[in-house]
């Protein structure tokens, strides 16, 4: 039983041991092997590998895909006409060799993307300064945006390398300071209310004037109506006074009978008329008479 345990546990201690000395680099990352705290070796390619067991040497990783950085502050920067304005950005960038980012970076991707992000932001300071917000809400802004890229390349590509490549940059928003943005509001509202109390203005005086003009219009067409309505009656009274002047001259009697009988249809328009006369008055001659002068107004017409 004490050999079985021995051998047991001498299988575990191996096992163990193999288990330390073997680590496996993913195709997503760097395994770079540590020997007493200096770099041993750096391994690109993924698969299986070997090392020794700690405290010897140890393994760590780096992320080799791309990534991305995104500005975290929101300090206003300067531009050419002393506008203040704060700028997003965010930075495309790899790490391309582990053993110049470590040595000169650090030991994480954390550490790249603190200092990265420094250098990012000075340089879009600097290049904001030369230009003015126009620039950087036009075509100028890609121009700028190069700038930019060549700056930070230039940094971490100097005399100690960083072992990265910086593929892309560039600006989300471009936006005043607050305190900027709500008076260019308040200056946009007021604009704004000016231009629409002046097309009020403008459209209340065009409606007076059109209300004007119509009311002009239909007083003058009521007095030309008006004024053809009394020459049209005029004439129709001239012609009507003509003919009857013709009709009663033929006949004297008859004119008088229908002049009668007109007095008494304006006397009599209603029922309820009451009119309190002589009966020998002259207004009831026509209705005394109505029979001799019925003959008469009927004797022509036996002929």
């Amino acid at each position: 039983m004490n050999r079985i345990g021995f051998i047991g546990s001498s299988l575990l201690v191996v096992l163990a041991l193999l288990s330390s000395m073997l680590f496996v680099v993913d195709q997503r990352q760097f395994g770079v092997v540590y020997a007493l705290g200096q770099i041993k070796d750096v391994i690109t390619e993924p698969g299986l590998n070997f090392k020794l067991p700690p405290p010897f040497q140890n393994v760590s990783y780096l992320d080799k895909r791309l990534l991305t950085l995104d500005s975290t502050d929101a300090e206003p920067v300067l531009t050419a006409e002393k506008q203040r304005v704060v700028i997003d950005w965010y930075v495309r960038w790899r790490i391309t060799a582990p053993s110049d980012y470590i040595r000169n970076v650090g030991l994480d991707e954390n550490a790249g993307a603190n200092q990265l992000n420094r250098v990012v932001r000075n340089a879009f300071q600097e290049e904001v300064n030369k230009h003015t917000v126009k620039d950087l809400l036009s075509l100028k802004r890609e121009v700028l945006m190069a700038d930019v890229k060549r700056e930070v390349l230039e940094a971490v590509q100097g005399a100690k390398p960083w072992g990265v490549d910086v593929v892309d940059v560039r600006i989300t928003r471009v936006d005043y300071v607050e305190a900027i943005t709500e008076s260019v509001y308040r200056r946009m509202e007021a604009e704004r209310k000016r231009v629409a109390n002046e097309l009020r203005s403008t459209g209340a005086a065009e409606g007076e004037k059109i209300r004007a003009d119509a009311d002009k219009q239909r007083e003058v067409t009521i007095a030309n109506a008006y004024r053809d309505a009394q020459k049209i009656k005029g004439e129709g009274d001239a012609e009507a006074s003509r003919l009857y002047a013709d009709s009663f001259g033929k006949d004297a009697s008859f004119a008088q009978f229908y002049r009668s009988l007109d007095a008494y249809k304006s006397s009599f328009s209603k029922k309820s008329d009451v009119m309190v006369l002589d009966p020998s008055s002259d207004f009831f001659k026509a209705m005394r008479g109505s029979g001799s002068t019925a003959n008469a107004v009927a004797a022509p017409a036996k002929k």
